[in-house]
């Protein structure tokens, strides 16, 4: 039997001691995540269009970009599907920019297909760091749970939901995910390197 330590375990401390290292960048994402949160659910209809425009705006400039390089590399494989893929890039930004209202009812729905993946994803992972780390991975579950239930509680307001469902949800999913952070760096900080 090897004296080595597994793989696994190397990756587990390789893991443990970068969160260490680094506690204060993840406090201070997780504090600036549960700032915004908390503008998000004081303005909630006003962060859903500011979502929507700076999302629009990502498409769009990504769309154009997506054209120059396609462009660029005309010869390459698959040139059909890149300039299909910017071209959709650039028709989506634009319908957002140009009418974020239902823009945002639009992104209210893959809003709840974001919450529903993202609440299993942190389970998941909140399950891993529960069997390879020690400290706060109930905060993981608890902010995988939240998703999950937020999805629902848009799914069973609507319509009425679309109006604020997109800025108030965010916010709440900032500041938990903000707060998961926070008290994962604090128990980080609190903690030896193995």
């Amino acid at each position: 039997m090897s004296s080595q330590p597994s793989t696994a375990s190397k990756v587990s401390a390789a893991l443990h001691r970068s969160i260490h290292e680094h506690w204060r960048l993840f406090l201070a994402e997780g504090l600036i995540l549960s700032l915004l949160g908390l503008a998000a659910i004081i303005l909630p209809a006003l962060a859903g269009i500011v979502a929507t425009i700076l999302l629009g705006w990502l498409l769009l400039i990504a769309g154009i970009v997506g054209l120059l390089f396609t462009f660029g590399a005309r010869q390459a494989p698959g040139f059909g599907w890149s300039l299909l893929s910017a071209v959709a890039a650039l028709i989506a930004g634009g319908l957002l920019l140009w009418n974020p209202l239902q823009g945002a009812i639009t992104l209210t729905y893959v809003l709840i297909a974001f919450f529903i993946f993202d609440g299993v994803f942190m389970i998941v992972l909140a399950l891993a760091h529960r069997r390879e780390l020690s400290g706060k991975w109930e905060w993981l579950m608890i902010n995988g749970v939240i998703d999950l239930f937020l999805a629902a509680i848009i799914v069973t307001g609507f319509p009425g939901t679309l109006v604020w469902a997109l800025g108030l949800i965010v916010g709440i999913d900032m500041i938990f995910g903000g707060a998961s952070l926070v008290a994962m760096a604090l128990e980080a900080r609190k903690e030896a390197p193995p």
